[in-house]
């Protein structure tokens, strides 16, 4: 059994669809914000490419990550054999409703494809407007999915309210080890609505696990089949029922194959996640 485990990438289905996608996906804040610089835009796609021969399938960006879209789509050009394997994860990042329009179809020209699989208002700004906009373009075919975001912890209280009053099919939210506030009520409530759970910021940025990177593994992880400290962590996240998937962030192929192998081998228990939380809070 450890051996198929090991074999088979985890997946969790899209609550609402039924949609698999894997539980390690991929984000692009900071690290593919690398402008027109032709050998920075290779590095990424050496990245981007061994996400996918890895089993990868969610990319999420943003317009505020600055040329990360672009970079995106610059990659994903080059990588035509992997298009049906994308899953393009973004946002709408504006205070007005037909900036959003503008920005929405900015996405979709700088990915290249021909309808996004999700869009996300962004740190709910003004989210009422935008969602409004995001099922509408949802209901008329030209969007797959729809989703609401926040991170550091922030506006729980208002998106709890919104996942309460609104058909959306995604959440995005900062969860981690040490970061656990999302535990009390919206991963509850979204395996109660049937709402899809991505998980920002799951290394914090990188210093989580430039912290934990100063101890020696537990030998704990070895019953979780995790061979470094990026897979204990996402094993951490993705054990939890209601997370669908985590994205972090990488400039560095190495970095890359850590994270995916998260994907394989076994999981904890929720005993065993009580004590992997204790044992990153005591470091």
């Amino acid at each position: 059994p450890a051996r198929a485990e090991r074999a088979s990438p985890r997946s969790r289905p899209i609550p609402k669809s039924g949609e698999m996608l894997p539980v390690i996906g991929m984000g692009t804040w900071i690290t593919f914000n690398v402008g027109r610089v032709t050998s920075l835009r290779e590095a990424r796609l050496q990245v981007l490419k061994t996400f996918f021969d890895l089993g990868g399938r969610v990319v999420d960006s943003s317009p505020m990550y600055g040329s990360a879209e672009a970079v995106v789509g610059w990659c994903m050009e080059r990588l035509k054999d992997n298009r049906k394997q994308l899953f393009s994860a973004t946002k709408v990042w504006t205070s007005s409703e037909s900036g959003g329009r503008e920005q929405i179809a900015d996405s979709q020209r700088l990915w290249g494809v021909p309808t996004l699989d999700l869009e996300q208002v962004h740190n709910l700004l003004s989210w009422e407007e935008h969602l409004e906009t995001l099922l509408a373009l949802k209901a008329n075919g030209r969007l797959r999915y729809v989703g609401i975001t926040t991170s550091h912890g922030g506006r729980h209280g208002e998106m709890a309210r919104i996942m309460e009053a609104k058909p959306i099919d995604f959440i995005q939210l900062t969860y981690n080890a040490v970061d656990r506030e999302a535990e009390a009520r919206l991963l509850p409530l979204a395996a109660e609505r049937k709402i899809a759970v991505i998980v920002n910021r799951p290394f914090r940025g990188g210093s989580l696990i430039d912290a934990m990177k100063r101890h020696t593994l537990p030998a704990l992880a070895a019953e979780l089949d995790a061979d470094n400290w990026a897979q204990f962590l996402l094993k951490f996240i993705v054990s939890h029922p209601a997370v669908t998937c985590a994205i972090p962030a990488t400039s560095k192929v190495a970095h890359m194959r850590e994270n995916m192998g998260a994907l394989h081998g076994r999981l904890p228990d929720p005993a065993m996640r009580r004590r992997m939380a204790r044992y990153v809070e005591a470091l």
